[in-house]
């Protein structure tokens, strides 16, 4: 091999290396600032919208989920339990669901986009407690003998039925709030964002 290509092979080497560290530190470089156009955990909590899977929910069950910093309900209601609406138009302060609680599209007897499913911020709409969950029906301990089921506030005992409306003569002043969700599939909702879905 000549003096010549000794040269030359090593200037190739010196050249690919020289690529190869400038090729790393461009992609060290780009990483951070494409990281950065992702929404922080900060961002997300303060109202980015939040994807929730609702494939294995099944009826009779509540998940809870966070949004903006509050627990949200998705709600399967079984038939029994839808059923149990109607016969409350009397008993609930707001049965029409006529307060600003919920988006337009929830304006409705299930106050509901599926009337099974129910997405609900689960805070009390009194002093921001959290109610619990009292699905049977009849009497149960602290409960009136024709309870439906629904949800009740353990803080003052303001009690909510399966759509979240508050019945009369009770501490908190409104139904329970529906935030802004959309479906982006029969089992996919995003929570905190309008717009058309399924």
């Amino acid at each position: 091999m000549s003096e010549e290509s000794k040269v030359d092979c090593g200037r190739r080497r010196l050249i690919i290396a020289t690529a190869v560290v400038g090729g790393a530190g461009a992609v060290t470089a780009v990483v951070p600032f494409v990281s950065s156009m992702l929404p922080s955990e900060r961002a997300k909590a303060a109202g980015a919208p939040v994807e929730v899977d609702v494939s294995n929910l099944a009826p009779g069950q509540m998940i809870t989920v966070e949004w903006r910093g509050k627990p949200v309900w998705i709600f399967n209601r079984n038939q029994e339990m839808l059923d149990t609406l109607a016969k409350l138009e009397q008993s609930v302060a707001d049965p029409k669901s006529d307060g600003k609680q919920q988006p337009d599209y929830c304006k409705n007897p299930t106050r509901s986009i599926k009337p099974n499913l129910l997405v609900a911020v689960g805070i009390c709409t009194h002093l921001g407690c959290s109610p619990t969950s009292k699905f049977k029906q009849g009497a149960e301990e602290g409960m009136p003998a024709d309870w439906l089921g629904g949800f009740i506030c353990p803080c003052h005992g303001s009690t909510f039925d399966f759509a979240g409306r508050v019945f009369r003569n009770k501490p908190a002043p409104s139904n329970l709030e529906v935030p802004p969700h959309t479906y982006l599939s029969a089992t996919r909702i995003l929570i905190g964002e309008d717009r058309k879905g399924v």
